[in-house]
């Protein structure tokens, strides 16, 4: 049995073990499609979801670990049935999102500029790989 926290950063869904909390505290993570604490136990066969940006992952755990394995061994741990629809999702491009502008009024201020890269940025993926 492992902490579900540690479970996520061992199986390289998150960079840190306080991101994996982090997520857990903000109710981006279900195990067996409820809500999780970062300390709940995982168990084999849990199905455990991780919305991260756009997209919702979903794991079955084969074997709960928790310390950090290289990247090509995290398929004896964990099996990604993630649906195809939702890594469809991370193939549209950012330039589909409409910015809203009045045509004609110029280039938009620093200010607003850096509010069109907040919004992109919270809208799209930040590199969490």
């Amino acid at each position: 049995m492992s902490r579900l926290d540690k479970f996520l950063w061992s199986i390289r869904v998150f960079k840190t073990r306080s991101e994996a909390a982090d997520a857990c505290k903000s109710g981006k993570v279900k195990v067996n499609g409820t809500e999780a604490k970062s300390s709940r136990e995982v168990k084999p066969s849990d199905i455990v979801s991780v919305r991260k940006n756009i997209v919702t992952y979903q794991f079955r755990v084969i074997t709960p670990i928790d310390k950090r394995q290289p990247a090509r061994l995290v398929e004896e741990y964990v099996q990604n049935i993630t649906p195809q629809s939702e890594l469809d999702k991370l193939n549209v491009p950012k330039e589909s999102i409409q910015m809203s502008r009045d045509r004609g009024t110029g280039r938009p201020t620093k200010k607003e500029r850096r509010e069109m890269d907040d919004l992109m940025d919270t809208l799209w993926w930040e590199d969490d790989d």
